[in-house]
């Protein structure tokens, strides 16, 4: 099953085949999975937590940059108050050098706390329409 080539003739040089992006050429068809393909051009996230407040995102870039090759990091903080919630995450280049930054930093004191390394895992949707109760109001007898 072709899933984009409608219009494959209106382009002949460029085409959704020749850049490998028809139903039976993708991960999707093989059985992957969405997140397979994600990862296929995205490197590692890893969630790093236990941070100090006072950690920055310079310090955790150095500390991962010694491991290996740092492509982003993102200490999360407060939309309010603008303060750190004391956990971030490090992208690294390739899956290797995370594993190794994974197993080296995890549990490393750094400020006085102990670090939590581990690969960042997708974050959970909160469903708040379903929360039951709802009771309350003014009983009348």
């Amino acid at each position: 099953m072709e899933v984009f080539d409608r219009h494959e003739e209106d382009s002949p040089g460029m085409n959704l085949t020749s850049i490998g992006l028809t139903g039976r050429d993708n991960n999707y068809s093989r059985g992957l999975g969405a997140q397979s393909a994600y990862s296929l051009w995205m490197a590692k996230k890893i969630f790093v937590g236990n941070l100090s407040f006072q950690t920055t995102e310079n310090d955790l870039s150095d500390m991962f940059g010694a491991i290996g090759q740092v492509e982003s990091v993102q200490i999360i903080t407060d939309r309010d108050t603008g303060r750190s919630k004391g956990f971030g995450f490090v992208q690294m280049s390739d899956d290797a050098a995370a594993e190794k930054a994974i197993a080296q930093l995890n549990g490393k004191d750094v400020g006085g706390r102990n670090l939590t390394v581990n690969e960042a895992r997708p974050m959970q949707k909160k469903d708040f329409g379903s929360r039951g109760g709802g009771g309350g109001g003014r009983r009348r007898y």
